[in-house]
């Protein structure tokens, strides 16, 4: 019978990110975000010895890139350990952004408490506890080069020991579209009953994929652009006597990212936008919990103030206006930008249901935003053009459905500023 038991699942800890892109910070807010990885790193460190985890498992991508720094390298040894030092060990793999065989690598001596799976096949070992009892089996492969195509699940097995099994595997399961398509497998080859738990890393967003066998993504310690936005961390998981298991996040970042909306309907006055957008940041900031805050405002809706938005530097102006207005609290806070997706105080359901051009244009960018598969079809056909420029297609090859449908957005508002009036009615050509 499984012993009870408890353990941390962290994966893509990305040390040492650089974090481009991020001109304008002040000073202070700017090293914060630097050393954020590493303060995450520290968090998940504390958090295994204030749990009393018996161990940690860490699911690849524990750096950023293959060269990967020195100082990543020593604060990874010195968390290890740390952790060594409170009889917790600690079972690691390796990812694509971190191949045991590609890039620099120190030569350092991690503790003997520390298990590095290798990349040739998938090695299994027996945890202990302190009192020599077998308390779990984990396995585990790391990636050998950065871009692992095979299906690494047929490596993991049911040992006949009766130890609750926990499988670390750095992969892509059923094809996340918005990471490369590294050691993919499906659902189905994970629920085979080798392992009674997952523990994967690649895909930075936190998700229980499948109960019983627990198949989870704990999604990054850190997040690190403002495509990672919301609490970020790891996994704490208790395992009863018999193997029944509850799961439990505990974020672990330092600065946090996020997208915050804010409607213009019923707002008349710049002042009355200024005094929404500051509520907002306040918001952001009470929910962050003392740390950092990297927001991204939309602003959303038709109304009055579209036409004060459209307006040259107007945007700009704001955002510097409300830098230097949060500047001066307490709260260590950054509006990264502004984005305007309003549009005029007209209806759009009226417009389109108009015979003439522009009702025509609206119609047609309906169809083509019905499903992001036909979005895809349609930016990619409009494009064809641009893609004989390298570095634009490069730029756009990483583009996907949600940005599609923001420009789609951002033309039709173009469109109706340019043919309708303030009334709705469309506009006539002149010769």
């Amino acid at each position: 019978m499984t012993r009870g038991f408890r353990f941390i699942h962290a994966a893509d800890l990305h040390l040492d990110s650089p974090f481009r892109g991020l001109s304008g910070l002040p000073d202070g807010l700017r090293e914060r975000v630097k050393a954020s990885t590493f303060t995450a790193l520290e968090r998940l460190v504390d958090l295994a010895v204030r749990e009393q985890a018996d161990f940690v498992v860490v699911s690849g991508d524990i750096y950023d890139a293959k060269d990967r720094s020195l100082r990543a390298q020593l604060r990874f040894q010195q968390a290890l350990e740390t952790l060594a030092g409170h009889g917790v060990p600690a079972f690691v793999v390796h990812g694509n952004h971190d191949p045991l065989h590609d890039g620099y690598s120190a030569k350092l001596r991690l503790p003997e408490t520390v298990k590095v799976f290798g990349s040739d096949a998938v090695e299994s070992v027996i945890v202990r506890a302190q009192d020599g009892e077998p308390v779990a089996r984990v396995s585990g492969i790391s990636f050998g080069r950065s871009a692992v195509t095979d299906n690494l699940t047929p490596g993991f097995v049911r040992h006949n020991d009766g130890l609750y099994h926990i499988g670390i595997l750095h992969t892509n399961v059923d094809g996340d579209a918005g990471h490369d398509n590294y050691a993919p497998c499906s659902l189905r080859d994970l629920t085979g009953g080798q392992v009674d738990y997952w523990a994967l890393g690649h895909i930075h967003s936190r998700r229980v994929l499948h109960e019983r066998p627990w198949v989870v993504y704990p999604g990054n310690l850190q997040g690190r652009h403002v495509r990672e936005t919301g609490p970020r961390g790891c996994y704490v998981v208790d395992v009863a006597e018999g193997g029944a298991s509850q799961l439990r996040f505990q974020p672990l970042d330092d600065v946090r990212w996020e997208v915050r909306e804010l409607s213009i309907a019923g707002l008349e006055t710049e002042q009355q936008l200024k005094d929404a957008l500051e509520e907002e940041l306040e918001a952001a900031c009470a929910a962050a919990e003392g740390r950092a805050v990297l927001a991204r405002l939309l602003l959303i809706g038709r109304g009055p103030l579209h036409t004060a938005l459209r307006r040259s530097g107007w945007l700009t102006g704001l955002a510097s206006a409300l830098r230097e207005s949060v500047a001066s609290g307490a709260e260590a806070v950054w509006i990264e930008s502004i984005e305007d997706r309003t549009g005029a105080a007209v209806s759009r359901e009226d417009l389109a249901a108009k015979p003439g051009f522009l009702g025509d244009l609206l119609r047609l960018a309906s169809e083509a935003g019905e499903s992001p598969e036909r979005l895809s079809a349609f930016a990619e056909e409009a494009l064809v053009p641009l893609m004989g420029q390298l570095q634009l297609a490069a730029l756009l090859s990483e583009w996907g459905p949600e940005e599609w449908a923001a420009w789609l957005q951002e033309a039709e508002e173009l469109a109706i500023d340019l043919l309708a009036d303030g009334s709705g009615a469309e506009t006539g050509w002149s010769e």
